[in-house]
């Protein structure tokens, strides 16, 4: 399987360092009161306006803390932190939680958004060099997992599908915060609500993918099954959720999708499902034995995933603005 090695981390630091402050094309989700609303997105998020949405460019900015963490001497370094000046400051940190104070935004990129808010934060906590702006972004990540534990006692139903409102991913970034930051309330909520929808799911169909989904429902379910579960429940939970695994089925998780025109963001969104299914199965293999009988099968269609999508990470920036976080997911050990 590929890795992520240093040569590959600049080249995806270039890539994310050019897009998250590049203001167009971009693909504003607003909600408008009255005209005096309608502004540029740059004004309504002086931090996150770029990658041609909001939470592209929050995920592209955790890119670029992550990479900066695994390999702290890259030639981006430099670039990276003067960035971070520039653009986490407490006025634009305010102005961004500002923004969800808001009755109407109470529910803006919940809950995709929202996941990378908080995972960005946990990222931050303890980076040697980009910390500092840890306690600058809290108070938005503060209001972000304060939305967060009032949204989940109402909720009384997951969403499944492969895209942003899927339910399942948005819970699995959201633990990094509630276990670094010390959000028990939080982290109770994700756990309970997780055991309330899922713990009962059994002989998974996996109809997937959808023509525009960067998520695999069965596999990030079975992710964050894995993230609160022990080893021998979740063993047990994941023989029932897919008992035909060791026979190849159900097929299509063994199975790329086909892109067939990367231009097209939705299209394109499915370069993400093959990176993001590989991300999925090895956090689902590091908790079942390795006697598990189907390793083999999944770690050779996660070799193919990754040869059917790693390559193309840049070249359109339908695919470009967003899929390098992706594939860091997909190769980190």
């Amino acid at each position: 399987m590929s890795v992520l090695d240093q040569s590959l981390s600049e080249h995806f630091a270039r890539v994310a360092r050019g897009h998250v402050t590049r203001p167009f094309p971009t693909l504003p989700a607003l909600v408008l009161r009255s005209a005096s609303d309608l502004r540029l997105p740059q004004e309504i998020h002086p931090i996150f306006f770029g990658s041609l949405d909001w939470h592209s460019c929050v995920h592209g900015y955790w890119l670029l803390t992550r990479l900066s963490r695994l390999f702290p001497d890259f030639a981006a370094r430099n670039s990276i932190e003067d960035l971070f000046a520039k653009q986490f400051t407490d006025g634009n940190v305010a102005t961004e939680t500002e923004y969800f104070s808001i009755p109407l935004h109470h529910g803006f990129e919940r809950p995709y958004g929202w996941g990378w808010v908080l995972q960005l934060s946990a990222e931050l906590k303890n980076h040697p060099v980009l910390g500092k702006y840890h306690q600058i972004f809290s108070p938005l990540a503060a209001r972000i997992a304060e939305l967060y534990r009032a949204f989940l006692p109402v909720a009384s139903y997951p969403v499944r599908v492969g895209t942003h409102y899927n339910s399942m991913f948005s819970m699995w970034l959201s633990l990094d915060y509630a276990e670094k930051e010390s959000d028990p309330v939080l982290k109770l909520l994700i756990h309970k609500k997780a055991l309330e929808w899922f713990s009962n799911d059994a002989a998974c169909q996996a109809w997937e993918p959808c023509g525009d989904e960067f998520l695999s429902p069965a596999l990030v379910e079975a992710a964050l099954m894995a993230r609160i579960l022990d080893r021998e429940s979740f063993a047990t939970w994941f023989n029932t959720f897919l008992p035909g695994l060791d026979k190849g089925q159900p097929a299509t998780l063994f199975t790329p999708a086909e892109v067939t025109n990367r231009a097209d963001g939705k299209i394109a969104h499915l370069d993400g499902l093959n990176l993001s299914r590989v991300w999925c199965w090895r956090q689902i293999l590091a908790k079942l034995p390795t006697s598990w009988p189907a390793r083999d099968r999944v770690d050779a269609a996660c070799d193919m995933h990754l040869a059917a999508s790693l390559p193309h990470v840049t070249g359109d920036y339908m695919g470009e603005h967003w899929l390098a976080t992706y594939a860091v997911m997909a190769l980190q050990n």
